[in-house]
Protein backbone atom coordinates (compact mmCIF):
# COMPACT_ATOMS: atom_id res chain seq x y z
CA UNK A 1 0.00 0.00 0.00
CA UNK A 2 1.25 3.41 -1.11
CA UNK A 3 0.19 6.43 1.21
CA UNK A 4 1.29 10.34 0.97
CA UNK A 5 2.36 11.80 3.67
CA UNK A 6 0.85 15.87 2.80
CA UNK A 7 1.80 19.00 5.26
CA UNK A 8 -0.52 21.82 4.54
CA UNK A 9 1.43 25.11 5.04
CA UNK A 10 0.14 28.63 4.66
CA UNK A 11 2.06 32.16 5.23
CA UNK A 12 -0.70 34.58 6.05
CA UNK A 13 -1.61 32.68 9.84
CA UNK A 14 -4.30 35.37 11.48
CA UNK A 15 -2.24 34.61 15.14
CA UNK A 16 0.94 34.36 13.21
CA UNK A 17 1.67 35.20 9.80
CA UNK A 18 4.98 33.56 8.57
CA UNK A 19 5.32 30.81 11.15
CA UNK A 20 6.18 27.68 8.87
CA UNK A 21 9.30 29.64 8.32
CA UNK A 22 10.27 30.94 12.33
CA UNK A 23 13.89 29.81 13.39
CA UNK A 24 13.55 27.09 16.10
CA UNK A 25 17.05 26.01 17.09
CA UNK A 26 18.54 26.51 13.59
CA UNK A 27 15.40 24.91 12.03
CA UNK A 28 12.22 26.04 10.35
CA UNK A 29 9.54 25.02 11.91
CA UNK A 30 8.63 23.39 8.56
CA UNK A 31 11.84 21.46 7.88
CA UNK A 32 11.01 19.96 11.47
CA UNK A 33 7.53 18.55 10.33
CA UNK A 34 8.92 17.57 7.02
CA UNK A 35 12.01 16.13 8.60
CA UNK A 36 10.43 14.04 11.49
CA UNK A 37 7.34 13.06 8.65
CA UNK A 38 10.09 11.85 6.75
CA UNK A 39 11.04 9.31 9.50
CA UNK A 40 7.76 7.40 9.38
CA UNK A 41 8.34 3.91 7.21
CA UNK A 42 4.29 3.60 6.42
CA UNK A 43 4.78 6.94 4.02
CA UNK A 44 5.89 6.55 0.71
CA UNK A 45 6.52 9.98 0.33
CA UNK A 46 6.02 13.61 1.81
CA UNK A 47 5.22 16.69 0.23
CA UNK A 48 4.34 19.96 1.46
CA UNK A 49 1.01 21.93 0.01
CA UNK A 50 1.32 25.80 -0.04
CA UNK A 51 0.07 29.10 -1.52
CA UNK A 52 3.32 30.49 -0.99
CA UNK A 53 6.13 30.99 -3.19
CA UNK A 54 8.31 31.51 0.21
CA UNK A 55 7.44 28.69 1.87
CA UNK A 56 8.39 26.06 -1.48
CA UNK A 57 11.68 28.00 -2.34
CA UNK A 58 12.63 27.29 1.56
CA UNK A 59 11.38 23.66 1.12
CA UNK A 60 13.09 22.97 -1.91
CA UNK A 61 16.46 24.60 -0.68
CA UNK A 62 16.98 22.02 2.27
CA UNK A 63 15.83 18.90 0.08
CA UNK A 64 12.49 18.64 0.62
CA UNK A 65 9.45 18.15 -1.84
CA UNK A 66 6.85 21.04 -2.30
CA UNK A 67 3.87 21.84 -4.61
CA UNK A 68 2.07 24.89 -5.22
CA UNK A 69 -1.75 25.18 -4.37
CA UNK A 70 -4.75 27.72 -4.20
CA UNK A 71 -4.64 30.27 -2.21
CA UNK A 72 -8.36 29.95 -2.30
CA UNK A 73 -8.70 26.84 -0.65
CA UNK A 74 -10.32 26.88 3.30
CA UNK A 75 -8.75 23.96 4.83
CA UNK A 76 -5.49 21.67 4.63
CA UNK A 77 -8.28 18.84 3.14
CA UNK A 78 -8.75 20.90 0.53
CA UNK A 79 -4.94 21.49 -0.42
CA UNK A 80 -4.90 17.73 0.02
CA UNK A 81 -7.30 17.01 -2.57
CA UNK A 82 -5.46 19.55 -4.68
CA UNK A 83 -2.30 17.50 -4.44
CA UNK A 84 -3.74 13.95 -4.32
CA UNK A 85 -5.30 15.21 -8.35
CA UNK A 86 -2.00 16.61 -8.99
CA UNK A 87 0.18 13.97 -8.36
CA UNK A 88 1.78 11.33 -10.83
CA UNK A 89 2.03 8.12 -8.97
CA UNK A 90 -1.47 6.75 -8.00
CA UNK A 91 -1.59 6.59 -3.48
CA UNK A 92 -4.07 4.16 -1.86
CA UNK A 93 -4.35 6.93 1.60
CA UNK A 94 -3.07 10.32 2.24
CA UNK A 95 -1.93 11.55 5.93
CA UNK A 96 -2.79 15.26 6.40
CA UNK A 97 0.55 16.06 8.45
CA UNK A 98 -0.05 19.34 10.68
CA UNK A 99 2.32 21.77 9.35
CA UNK A 100 2.72 23.59 13.18
CA UNK A 101 3.72 20.61 15.07
CA UNK A 102 7.53 20.67 14.68
CA UNK A 103 7.79 17.85 17.47
CA UNK A 104 5.73 15.41 16.01
CA UNK A 105 6.09 11.96 16.30
CA UNK A 106 6.72 9.70 14.10
CA UNK A 107 4.97 6.50 15.74
CA UNK A 108 1.60 8.97 15.44
CA UNK A 109 1.74 8.58 11.82
CA UNK A 110 2.49 5.14 11.90
CA UNK A 111 -0.37 4.83 13.54
CA UNK A 112 -2.61 6.59 11.36
CA UNK A 113 -1.22 5.01 8.77
CA UNK A 114 -2.03 1.45 10.42
CA UNK A 115 -5.74 1.78 9.80
CA UNK A 116 -5.44 1.73 6.15
CA UNK A 117 -4.42 -2.09 6.33
CA UNK A 118 -8.58 -2.58 6.82
CA UNK A 119 -9.31 -2.02 3.03
CA UNK A 120 -12.77 -0.53 4.85
CA UNK A 121 -11.20 1.95 6.52
CA UNK A 122 -12.56 5.57 4.90
CA UNK A 123 -10.80 8.46 7.68
CA UNK A 124 -8.54 7.92 10.43
CA UNK A 125 -7.30 9.80 13.30
CA UNK A 126 -6.15 9.69 16.60
CA UNK A 127 -7.28 10.54 19.99
CA UNK A 128 -5.72 10.68 23.58
CA UNK A 129 -6.85 10.23 27.47
CA UNK A 130 -7.40 13.43 28.94
CA UNK A 131 -6.18 13.60 32.24
CA UNK A 132 -6.73 17.29 33.51
CA UNK A 133 -9.60 19.50 34.13
CA UNK A 134 -7.83 22.27 32.21
CA UNK A 135 -8.21 20.24 29.07
CA UNK A 136 -11.25 18.92 29.67
CA UNK A 137 -13.36 22.37 29.72
CA UNK A 138 -10.63 24.07 27.36
CA UNK A 139 -13.04 24.83 23.93
CA UNK A 140 -10.22 25.21 21.95
CA UNK A 141 -9.25 21.65 22.68
CA UNK A 142 -11.57 19.21 20.88
CA UNK A 143 -13.31 16.40 22.29
CA UNK A 144 -14.47 13.38 21.23
CA UNK A 145 -16.95 9.87 21.95
CA UNK A 146 -16.07 6.81 20.27
CA UNK A 147 -18.32 3.70 19.86
CA UNK A 148 -17.47 0.07 20.56
CA UNK A 149 -15.77 -0.47 16.94
CA UNK A 150 -13.31 2.92 18.18
CA UNK A 151 -15.40 4.95 15.03
CA UNK A 152 -16.14 8.60 16.33
CA UNK A 153 -19.41 9.43 17.11
CA UNK A 154 -19.06 13.14 17.90
CA UNK A 155 -16.33 15.55 18.06
CA UNK A 156 -17.23 18.90 20.06
CA UNK A 157 -15.32 21.72 22.06
CA UNK A 158 -17.48 20.97 24.95
CA UNK A 159 -16.88 18.43 27.23
CA UNK A 160 -18.71 15.34 25.80
CA UNK A 161 -20.35 13.07 27.45
CA UNK A 162 -22.20 15.65 29.79
CA UNK A 163 -22.64 14.45 33.84
CA UNK A 164 -24.89 14.89 36.42
CA UNK A 165 -22.57 15.41 38.75
CA UNK A 166 -19.96 18.22 39.79
CA UNK A 167 -17.31 19.11 37.25
CA UNK A 168 -14.89 18.10 39.58
CA UNK A 169 -15.46 14.37 39.24
CA UNK A 170 -16.21 14.01 35.67
CA UNK A 171 -12.50 12.70 34.71
CA UNK A 172 -13.57 10.56 37.75
CA UNK A 173 -16.43 8.72 36.17
CA UNK A 174 -15.48 8.52 32.30
CA UNK A 175 -12.76 8.46 30.33
CA UNK A 176 -12.93 11.66 28.39
CA UNK A 177 -10.87 11.67 24.93
CA UNK A 178 -8.77 14.72 23.12
CA UNK A 179 -8.74 14.50 19.31
CA UNK A 180 -5.04 14.95 18.12
CA UNK A 181 -5.71 16.64 14.96
CA UNK A 182 -3.99 14.33 12.42
CA UNK A 183 -6.00 12.76 9.47
CA UNK A 184 -6.39 9.89 7.27
CA UNK A 185 -8.05 9.61 4.65
CA UNK A 186 -8.81 6.83 1.86
CA UNK A 187 -8.02 8.31 -1.56
CA UNK A 188 -11.52 7.81 -2.99
CA UNK A 189 -13.28 9.27 0.20
CA UNK A 190 -10.74 11.98 0.00
CA UNK A 191 -12.02 13.14 -3.24
CA UNK A 192 -15.33 12.63 -2.58
CA UNK A 193 -15.45 14.72 0.72
CA UNK A 194 -13.88 17.32 -1.16
CA UNK A 195 -16.87 18.03 -2.51
CA UNK A 196 -18.82 18.33 0.37
CA UNK A 197 -20.34 21.34 1.27
CA UNK A 198 -20.32 22.76 4.97
CA UNK A 199 -22.63 21.40 7.28
CA UNK A 200 -24.77 22.87 10.46
CA UNK A 201 -22.36 20.63 13.05
CA UNK A 202 -19.77 21.82 11.02
CA UNK A 203 -20.67 25.71 10.96
CA UNK A 204 -21.50 25.11 14.60
CA UNK A 205 -18.83 23.78 16.23
CA UNK A 206 -16.60 25.18 13.63
CA UNK A 207 -15.17 21.71 13.00
CA UNK A 208 -14.78 20.14 9.56
CA UNK A 209 -14.56 16.48 10.12
CA UNK A 210 -18.33 16.84 11.33
CA UNK A 211 -19.05 17.64 8.06
CA UNK A 212 -17.86 14.00 6.60
CA UNK A 213 -19.84 12.02 9.68
CA UNK A 214 -22.97 14.15 8.55
CA UNK A 215 -22.50 12.98 5.08
CA UNK A 216 -22.50 9.31 6.66
CA UNK A 217 -18.86 8.84 6.72
CA UNK A 218 -17.38 6.98 9.38
CA UNK A 219 -13.51 7.69 11.39
CA UNK A 220 -11.71 5.24 12.68
CA UNK A 221 -9.88 6.38 15.94
CA UNK A 222 -6.74 4.87 17.39
CA UNK A 223 -5.84 5.58 20.74
CA UNK A 224 -2.51 7.26 21.34
CA UNK A 225 -0.18 8.12 24.51
CA UNK A 226 1.48 10.72 22.43
CA UNK A 227 0.58 14.35 22.49
CA UNK A 228 1.66 16.80 19.96
CA UNK A 229 2.29 20.20 20.97
CA UNK A 230 1.16 23.16 17.86
CA UNK A 231 2.30 26.53 17.50
CA UNK A 232 -0.38 28.56 17.53
CA UNK A 233 1.03 31.78 18.59
CA UNK A 234 4.76 33.20 19.05
CA UNK A 235 4.77 32.10 22.77
CA UNK A 236 4.41 28.31 21.57
CA UNK A 237 7.57 28.46 20.24
CA UNK A 238 9.15 28.43 23.57
CA UNK A 239 7.27 25.46 24.59
CA UNK A 240 8.99 23.49 21.49
CA UNK A 241 12.44 25.05 22.36
CA UNK A 242 11.97 23.13 25.81
CA UNK A 243 10.76 19.83 24.37
CA UNK A 244 13.54 19.79 22.46
CA UNK A 245 16.21 21.00 24.36
CA UNK A 246 14.73 17.91 26.81
CA UNK A 247 15.50 15.72 24.02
Amino acid sequence: MKILGIIPARFDSSRFPGKPLIDILGKSMIQRVYERSRMCASLSDVVVATDDTRIFDHVISFGGKAMMTSKSHQTGTDRCVEIINSVVESYSAVINIQGDEPTIDPRQLELVASCFQNPNCELATLALPIKSEEILFDSSKIKLVIDQAFNAVYFSRQAIPFQQKPQSEWLTHFNYLKHVGIYGYRTDVLNAIGKLPPSSLELAESLEQLRWMESGYKIQVRLTDIDSISVDIPKDVNRVIDILNRG
